[in-house]
């Protein structure tokens, strides 16, 4: 015999899966932004970036701000009003907050003076997350130091970024931090106050399939980064480019599918790096692996099968008379279509 609030419930549940496969409850519309590094050269202020998003109907914006911005409370509260009156929220593309590492300016402030100035700078945007970063290519040969110093750096920290609500999104940033080592950082700080920005284009410069990237840190993304990638062999290795939407061999499609099925609601924010002459790894060379000791094999395979299967996409010379701030436009808004029609389809 069945009692009262099982039948209840199982009937709800019943009634609102009739409801989806009557197409009563659609998903929630995924919303559309971009980093201002997507349209670089064309020397946007905050608000003209903005602006220019609203024309193209793009509603979340990732702004990177020199740290005098950073510091003018009164510039910040300008830029988030005119983001109001555009329907765009916001997020604050934040710089290292690892003192060792060379993409840290000591010169702005301690890793605790600039956090906290980022801390409140997306406090007033109304964002629930700070993208950062640990650095680049100069901090992979002592990785492992750099990590450490994060870590320590982060846990001072800790108090003041549970106080301000906003959570460090480290980005998987091309050069520096593999998945598996990402995750540990982030397991050792605490969840709480570390997620990622997850990047689907920096994995290839990393030797990793951007699946396998998705797969090991989406529970831990609060934000993202997302452009398509071409992998194919070369004599020397494996060569790699960020490419537009569509263009690229990693399954993009299948990326973006995964992300919204385990992030509903989180935007997709464009950062879109159209490169111009592939960077190769050079895997043949026993001094390439001096960075990549701890690589497991299964993670490097799965990499290496992309590039197998991958054709060489050489870039396209860019049209006499455009300048490239005017390329960097048309190819976001390539992206942005293809996007949109992708979503059509999901």
């Amino acid at each position: 015999m069945i009692d009262r609030r099982r039948f209840i419930y199982t009937g709800a549940a019943a009634a609102a899966y009739g409801a989806v496969l009557k197409g009563a409850a659609p998903p929630s519309p995924v919303e559309l932004g971009s980093i201002d590094g997507s349209v670089g050269g064309n020397n946007f202020t905050p608000v003209q970036f903005l602006d220019y998003l609203s024309s193209i109907k793009l509603t979340w914006a990732m702004l990177s701000l020199p740290a005098a911005t950073l510091a003018d409370e009164a510039a910040l509260r300008a830029i988030r009003t005119h983001a109001d009156q555009l329907g765009i929220k916001l997020q604050l593309a934040f710089g290292s907050v690892c003192p060792s590492s060379k993409s840290f300016n000591p010169q702005n402030g301690s890793v605790e003076e600039q956090t906290a100035r980022g801390l409140k700078a997306s406090q007033i945007f109304g964002a629930r997350c700070m993208r950062c970063v640990l650095g680049l290519d100069p901090e992979r040969p002592q990785i492992e130091m750099h990590i450490d110093d994060m870590i320590k750096a982060v846990r001072a920290m800790r108090s003041r970024i549970l106080d301000s609500g906003v959570k460090l999104a480290v980005e998987n940033h091309g050069g520096d931090l593999q998945a598996r080592e990402m995750k540990g950082m982030i397991e050792a700080v605490g969840a709480d106050v570390m997620g990622v920005c997850l990047d689907s284009g920096n994995p290839v410069w990393m030797l990793e399939d951007p699946h396998m990237t998705l797969e090991m840190l989406v529970p831990y993304a609060e934000t993202c980064h997302v452009r398509d990638s071409a992998v194919w062999m070369v004599p020397e290795g494996i060569a790699v480019r960020w490419v537009n939407m569509g263009d690229g061999n990693v399954d993009i499609d299948g990326w973006i599918r995964k992300l919204i099925q385990a992030k509903p609601g989180m935007p997709i924010i464009f950062e879109n790096l159209v490169s111009g002459a592939p960077r190769v790894h050079h895997i043949y060379d026993p001094a390439f692996w001096d960075n990549w000791r701890k690589m497991p094999a299964w993670e490097f395979s799965r990499f290496l099968a992309i590039a197998e299967r991958g054709t060489p996409r050489p870039a396209t010379p860019r049209p006499a008379g455009k300048t490239a701030g005017q390329q960097r436009i048309e190819d976001l808004e390539t992206c942005v279509r293809y996007t949109r029609d992708l979503l059509q389809r999901l």
